[in-house]
């Protein structure tokens, strides 16, 4: 197994092509897609330190959430909701070309910025409706694969010239948290989740529109439950072992194997146990079991309704990291 295990990944100077932010531009913005009326909304999360994992005496620990740990996380945005289909029908369905071919735009006087993002390879088309007729309009993307979120977030910082990516484990973990060392965000008492989350007592057996539940402390939505979603890290059940009793922003990256990655936040499909802060989950090969493409599809994953995925963007630029979680899954997961 070739292991890249980037411990300090948001902080190394070797890793870095560095662009000095002040702590005055974390303010919350709206990014407007280039091409569309489509947007989305940024929320600032502060840096600071916290206790990643939960404690021993938790209801419903995993094992793979200790031991506790301290970790250093530097400041970034959040995407406010999930992505939905309405921003990801862009990228994936290619609205943004299609109207430069009826305007006849010369692409080859476009910015660079949309240049690149043209170049960007798009998931190929799903041999059935991948939202299942659960929903579209407002309501996250469901059914991708770890490579595809890694790819929109490549296309979509390649467009906006910003660096967007998926969140860290300890990201996550941390943005999801608001400062509670409780169970969830709000508390330890799985009875007031309905007022924050989507899931198996509440969902009608489906995702939800996004943004229809209260917000954590920080202003970020569905952080417990709606989908699942997809975080930068490679998991390992026995990782958090390994980063000792303090750290900076540990990321553990495989590239050479297409499972498990990890996914974090709990879904509409599942019981108010797997929505706790620090609860892990790890990708499978039966999320695609039945997809009849041989081979399976790298883009869609027909067997899991429940995964989706949130952005975030670095305060501190990172053109290396970004480059290397582009290349992180050619495989897909």
């Amino acid at each position: 197994m070739t292991l890249v295990r980037i411990a300090s990944a948001l902080a190394a100077a070797a890793l870095l092509s560095f662009t000095a932010r002040g702590a005055e531009e974390m303010k919350p913005y709206t990014e407007k897609i280039a091409g569309s009326d489509v947007s989305f909304d940024m929320v600032p999360i502060p840096g600071g330190t916290f206790i990643m994992g939960s404690p021993a005496m938790e209801k419903g620990r995993g094992e793979d959430e200790g031991p506790q740990h301290e970790v250093e996380i530097e400041p970034f945005w959040m995407g406010k909701f999930e992505v939905t289909w309405d921003e990801f029908d862009i990228y994936s369905l290619k609205h943004d070309l299609k109207l430069k071919e009826d305007k006849n735009i010369d692409l080859s006087k476009q910015p660079e910025t949309e240049k690149r993002a043209d170049a960007v390879t798009r998931p190929t088309p799903p041999y059935v409706d991948m939202t299942f007729g659960l929903g579209h309009d407002g309501q996250p993307a469901i059914c991708m694969c770890h490579h595809t979120a890694m790819e929109y977030c490549r296309w979509l910082s390649e467009k906006t010239g910003k660096t967007y990516r998926l969140a860290t484990e300890a990201e996550w973990e941390y943005a999801c948290r608001a400062g509670a060392k409780t169970a969830y965000s709000f508390g330890d008492d799985p009875k007031e989740l309905k007022d924050y989350g989507w899931f198996t007592e509440n969902s009608e057996g489906k995702p939800q529109k996004c943004g229809l539940k209260k917000p954590n402390k920080w202003g970020l939505y569905d952080m417990h439950g709606n989908v699942s979603e997809w975080v930068l890290d490679y998991y390992e059940k026995d990782f958090y072992t390994k980063t000792g009793a303090k750290s900076k922003e540990p990321v553990d990256l495989v590239l050479d194997r297409k499972y498990p990655h990890a996914a974090r936040g709990g879904s509409w499909d599942d019981e108010a146990v797997a929505l706790r802060s620090a609860a892990r989950k790890a990708s499978d090969k039966d999320w695609s079991r039945q997809d009849p493409q041989l081979p399976q599809s790298i883009w869609w994953h027909t067997d899991a309704k429940f995964i989706g995925f949130r952005i975030v963007r670095p305060l501190t630029e990172q053109e290396k990291l970004k480059n290397i979680q582009s290349k992180v899954t050619k495989e897909g997961d």
